[in-house]
């Protein structure tokens, strides 16, 4: 997932604003007692999602994926004032856990988590989104992204993350697994579409960068 050297990830790190003690303790928490804790965003790809956030100062936000809450509380970092960001994750075994750190960054009138299905939570939403952010199953992820483009306000920003798959969607073989299909299918679906500009940028396992035209 990370194709970065170390020691140049280390100096990126060492060169950019430093996580808060929140977030360390959740990074930490996370790597000791949660399965799969590489799902993480992590201090640097944290640090990118918060200097978006801050940037274009999104008064909503929506995250599909919120796995232990990490970029939730990066990206809600840049919410103007009063501004609100839905989360929506399906593991209702971390939802404890999530909130913990939400109570600890100060952030419960600013995120919303939602347990559940993010297929039948997002038609639901009558939200104009600045910013969503997609983080979720891969198979879903063309899915998600028609049904979130419409509620997107005209300039606004879809990342979505994992779009590099480790490197799999740039290796030449007949034997692709679904995700990897699926990823390859949605970067694809974006390259083409044009209501759209895109960037895919190659921070931690790629992050898709897209605008709304």
């Amino acid at each position: 997932m990370d194709f970065l050297n170390k020691d140049i990830l280390s100096y990126i790190e060492n060169h950019s604003s430093p996580e808060s003690e929140v977030l360390k303790k959740l990074n930490r928490e996370t790597n000791a007692n949660v399965l799969m804790p590489r799902m993480l965003s992590g201090h640097f790809q944290g640090r990118v999602l918060s200097m978006i956030s801050h940037m274009l100062r999104p008064k909503n936000i929506l995250e599909i994926g919120a796995f232990t809450g990490y970029s939730a509380i990066c990206l809600a970092e840049g919410l103007a004032k009063d501004g609100k960001l839905i989360t929506i994750d399906i593991n209702e075994e971390l939802e404890s856990l999530v909130l913990k750190y939400i109570r600890e960054a100060g952030m419960e009138d600013k995120i919303n988590l939602k347990i559940g299905n993010a297929l039948e939570i997002i038609p639901e939403l009558q939200t104009e989104f600045d910013l969503v952010f997609i983080d979720a199953d891969k198979i879903n992820y063309l899915q998600y992204y028609n049904m979130v483009f419409d509620k997107v306000r005209k300039g606004g920003v879809i990342i979505a993350d994992n779009v590099l798959w480790s490197g799999k969607v740039a290796e030449a073989t007949q034997k692709i697994d679904k995700d990897t299909n699926a990823i390859m299918e949605f970067n694809d679906f974006v390259q083409q579409d044009k209501r759209i500009e895109n960037v895919l940028l190659p921070i931690r396992d790629g992050l898709m960068i897209v605008r709304k035209l």
